[in-house]
């Protein structure tokens, strides 16, 4: 039971979110020889104020 988290910035559209996740779906059931089924898929959705680049929060970027 594949389990995948994707921590980002906050802003994707839910469409590139369904579309990421059916790509990443299709790599993992390829890869491993799984079911679609079997593969779940996290998006951790973090505020710019809360993610720091380079000393910098992105927020301030």
């Amino acid at each position: 039971m594949p389990v995948i988290t994707i921590r980002m910035a906050e802003g994707r559209t839910l469409e590139q979110k369904r579309v990421l996740a059916d790509e990443i779906t299709a790599a993992v059931t390829k890869t491993f020889g799984v079911e679609p089924q079997v593969v779940t898929i996290f998006f951790e959705e973090l505020k710019t104020e809360s993610i720091a680049r380079a000393g910098k929060l992105l927020s301030e970027s």
